[in-house]
């Protein structure tokens, strides 16, 4: 129990992006990555700084990108640039069709890439804004957000692990209590055996499908000795679903774009208005906490996670509902902790027996990354890793590219229909690149040169 005798809170932030750094721009490619950046990390890193106590998992994959020689150097370029460039082509369209609520609305949103551009500036000329998310960095994840139960083997599970969890150990020291985000919430018990050789003590599940309502609001010990945390959807489903809170009215449509690429319209088509959405954030988050001290009046854990790029990249106004939440947390009693610690506090039950496999995907099986709309795919990944597995070595090359293949990502662009061209593209470029690294070994493929280097003494031998 949390010191109150009442129940907590915790919100799980997962931060990911497939390794896009030198592959392509708008509208696919690294500029995903610079979105990110400027509207959803920095903003969340100012409440992290300010102190909330939010867990924040970085996925391995995403700090290879921010560590990567020149990354973030490209990034303030684009701010820089383009745009400002872009705001400029369409606040001079707006001005001429005599539009001056779009123009107000565009010259706030150009205001806040050019409030990101410098406070990356300011980073950069210090700490770089991967150590300054590394001060609050709890949880890792797999290498390159692999599912670990449609990979092929056991020795692919370990090197996704062991590769990311070193690179964690590496960048951010020794504080690492065990918390590992399984990608896309996908798990299978016999998973679990391998988790706990890896050191992890803790993973989040959805089993939203297999408990009551009320056993989302416990840990599970798994029989391996990894604890299952469920997440809470009842919790998450007031953020993230089609009829959450990014939904309201006032708040900034992500759909709705300019001639160059910039959102000016509300949800409701009205030139978005910033003060009406501020006011929106303030009621949500209000209502949020109320309903999760509800929630949790008779005791438990509910365990909130979510996307970071959800707050500020989809929905505009996301970081202020999440600094918002944090006061209203605090005026209303309700116990917001670190999952880590949370933890601690509340009391561990046995995993039920006959788990299912669980994802958070449609429908939280494996569907989004094995039905026939990316079964070729699917089936393209484990041929690929058994090749490399049997291989007498595989040099550093082709474990990269290996690695870079398994990301979940590719699949699930094309199964929901996201950017279904670039996904077949990247992984079948992928799997060409291993194919030549396998049979042409000791050259190196300069597009994957900053991904998951922590693999390199794994590939010697594959001894997993």
């Amino acid at each position: 129990m949390s010191p109150s005798g009442e129940g907590e809170l915790a919100i799980v932030l997962h931060s990911h992006m497939p390794y896009v750094e030198g592959f392509g721009t708008w509208p696919f490619g690294e500029e995903w990555l610079w979105e990110a950046i400027a509207t959803s990390y920095l903003p969340l890193l100012d409440i992290l700084d300010a102190g909330a106590p939010l867990t924040l998992s970085l996925t391995p994959v995403l700090c290879d990108q921010l560590e990567a020689p020149g990354a973030l150097e490209r990034c303030a370029q684009f701010l820089a640039s383009i745009r400002v460039q872009s705001h400029h082509r369409d606040i001079a369209t707006a001005t001429a069709e005599g539009d001056s609520a779009v123009v107000e609305a565009l010259e706030h949103s150009a205001a806040q890439y050019e409030q990101a551009r410098e406070r990356l500036d300011e980073l950069e000329r210090g700490v770089g804004l991967l150590a300054a998310l590394g001060r609050h960095v709890a949880w890792t994840s797999s290498a390159t957000h692999a599912v670990l139960p449609l990979l092929a083997t056991d020795a692919g599970v370990r090197l996704q692990l062991r590769t990311g969890i070193d690179a964690h150990r590496r960048r951010f020291g020794e504080r690492w209590r065990g918390g590992l985000w399984l990608p896309e919430c996908a798990h299978e018990p016999w998973l679990d055996g391998l988790l706990a050789e890896a050191g992890v003590h803790a993973v989040c599940v959805d089993l939203t499908d297999a408990l009551g309502a009320d056993d989302h609001l416990r840990p599970l010990r798994s029989p391996a000795g990894p604890l299952l945390v469920p997440i809470d959807r009842a919790t998450i489903e007031l953020v993230w679903s089609h009829g959450g809170y990014p939904a309201d009215a006032a708040y900034r449509s992500y759909h709705a774009f300019t001639q160059h690429r910039h959102r000016a319209w509300s949800n409701d088509g009205a030139p978005y208005d910033p003060a009406r959405a501020h006011e929106a954030a303030q009621r949500h988050a209000a209502d949020f906490v109320a309903r999760t001290r509800s929630r949790v009046a008779d005791g438990g854990l509910a365990v909130c996670a979510v996307d970071t790029e959800l707050l500020g990249d989809w929905w505009h106004e996301g970081p202020l509902w999440l600094a918002a939440v944090v006061e209203q947390a605090a005026q209303q009693g309700l116990t917001l902790s670190r999952l880590d610690d949370a933890l601690e506090r509340h009391p561990e039950v046995p995993a039920p027996a006959g788990l299912p496999v669980s994802s958070w995907g449609t429908p939280r099986d494996m569907t989004t990354w094995s039905a026939p709309p990316v079964a070729d795919m699917a089936w393209a990944v484990r041929r690929a890793e058994l090749r490399t597995m049997a291989a007498a070595r595989a040099d550093d090359r082709a474990v990269r590219e290996l690695l870079a293949m398994q990301s979940s990502d590719w699949a699930f662009l094309v199964s929901r229909e996201l950017a279904e061209p670039y996904g077949r593209e990247r992984a079948a470029g992928h799997r060409e690149a291993l194919e030549a690294a396998l049979t042409r070994p000791g050259t190196m493929n300069r597009a994957v040169r900053n991904l998951a280097p922590d693999s390199r003494i794994l590939g010697q031998t594959l001894n997993l």
